[in-house]
């Protein structure tokens, strides 16, 4: 086993004084509109969050996979990713589902993402994803203590198993990345698999090994981003829901307010976490954001059979697919597919998630109460979110977090609140802006 020092605690919240205090519209009510929002307003800015929605996280943020991984923290460009890709197209459980499409958008971003598939391009999209996600591990320990905010949360880890040796011998890059970055890690065989996880006794097996990732944690975002959004409310931010954005409007150079359905909002600074909508307002100032909706599935049940249930999240890497205790529920979600902004629900993505889970978890969860949701993930080509300044020098951006959203929100919000104060942030956050995407 790898071992690392204590994870840093981020510094105490740097107040701004009484001259630098800053209207501050958020555009975007998910677990990074509101974590922004929070952090901007501990800093002292007075901040307004807008959402279409009649409240915090129900979109993407409602029923992910429940994950808090930074060690897992790792881009779906990936050498070998082309060649499996292909495969996919042929399996009945496949991770990857991409449906004929015309839309340009889509071909340019997986066009993108493919020139990501290299060894060094996916060492380099790693190590900047695990720092900003171990950051945000770290922030949100702290938020925690602070607040003592409740959500389901358990910390005892991550385990990825693997059904075939070949997969169990391709972790060697991610365990260099875990290794030069600190992260404490465990590779494990499958007894050592089942001790961690007694409910995979019965079908150990059915896997060779796992990797264990002792640090991650798990939650329930929707819990989470709801409750600390009433605690911001609290804290004086205003939220205005039901609200639809529909554009910029630009004065000298700054984005002087946003038109709404409900008429115009002023700002000194606007902060877009729109998500997988965000290119689409951006795209009105002129600006290039690649970022894709990469649509997820997941399905929620009751747990029935404590003793075969997971303790904390176990992913099955053949099918790409999360397998999370949250309280009394089983969250099992995964797959990535290239369809759009479509949120349908086809009986075959939840056939994969039941079989991933049934296979490993035989009867701990009741499949016939199973609650079926789709979200779209927005992501960028190189897997790393897009935090911080535009040309527009009151417009930032927060978004682009693909899977990983709930993982890295503390700490893209903390980095995002710390910029917008003029507080240099507490880790290196040159390669996120968007200027990284300039020609």
């Amino acid at each position: 086993m790898f071992s690392r020092e204590k994870p840093r605690q981020p510094l105490q919240h740097q107040s701004v004084t009484s001259e630098t205090i800053m209207n501050v519209t958020i555009l975007g009510a998910g677990v990074v509109g509101v974590t922004s929002a929070w952090y901007l307003a501990k800093a002292g800015h007075k901040v307004t969050v807008i959402d279409r929605q009649p409240a915090a996280a129900l979109e993407t943020s409602f029923a992910n996979a429940g994950e808090v991984s930074p060690g897992y923290s790792s881009p779906w460009a990936a050498p070998g990713i082309p060649m499996k890709a292909m495969k996919w197209l042929f399996m009945k459980h496949a991770p990857l589902i991409i449906r004929p499409t015309a839309d340009p958008a889509a071909w340019r971003w997986m066009s993108q993402m493919l020139r990501n598939c290299t060894s060094a391009r996916y060492a380099i999209n790693k190590s900047r994803m695990v720092r900003v996600a171990e950051y945000s591990r770290d922030c949100l320990m702290a938020l925690r203590d602070e607040t003592g905010i409740q959500y389901d949360q358990r910390m005892q880890g991550t385990l990825e198993v693997f059904r075939t040796q070949k997969q169990f011998d391709a972790i060697g890059k991610d365990v260099d990345v875990l290794t030069a970055g600190g992260v404490p890690f465990e590779i494990l065989d499958r007894d050592g698999c089942a001790a961690i996880e007694p409910g995979l006794a019965p079908a150990k097996e059915k896997i060779v090994g796992g990797l264990r990732l002792p640090g991650d944690e798990t939650g329930d975002c929707f819990m989470f981003t709801t409750e600390l959004a009433r605690m911001a409310e609290e804290a004086g931010v205003t939220f205005i829901y039901d609200t639809g954005i529909m554009r910029p409007v630009v004065e000298a150079g700054r984005i002087k307010a946003v038109e709404t359905t409900k008429g115009l909002v002023e700002a000194d600074v606007f902060v877009a976490a729109l998500g997988s909508y965000s290119p689409q307002f951006v795209r009105q100032l002129g600006l290039n954001l690649p970022v894709y909706p990469v649509k997820g599935y997941s399905i929620t049940v009751p747990v029935v059979k404590e003793e075969r249930a997971p303790v904390s999240t176990v992913m099955d890497e053949a099918y790409k697919v999360a397998i999370t205790r949250l309280g009394s529920r089983i969250r099992v979600g995964g797959m990535a597919e290239i369809a759009g902004f479509s949120k349908d629900l086809p009986a075959a993505r939840q056939g994969t998630l039941t079989h991933s889970v049934e296979d490993l978890f035989g009867g701990a969860g009741d499949q016939s109460q199973a609650k079926f949701w789709s979200g779209l993930r927005p992501m960028t080509p190189d897997g790393t979110p897009v935090i911080g300044a535009t040309r527009y020098s009151n417009l930032y951006l927060n978004t682009g977090h693909g899977t990983l959203g709930w993982t890295m929100s503390c700490g893209s919000a903390r980095v995002l609140a710390d910029l917008i104060s003029g507080t240099k942030p507490e880790i290196d956050t040159h390669d996120l802006a968007i200027s990284r995407y300039a020609a």
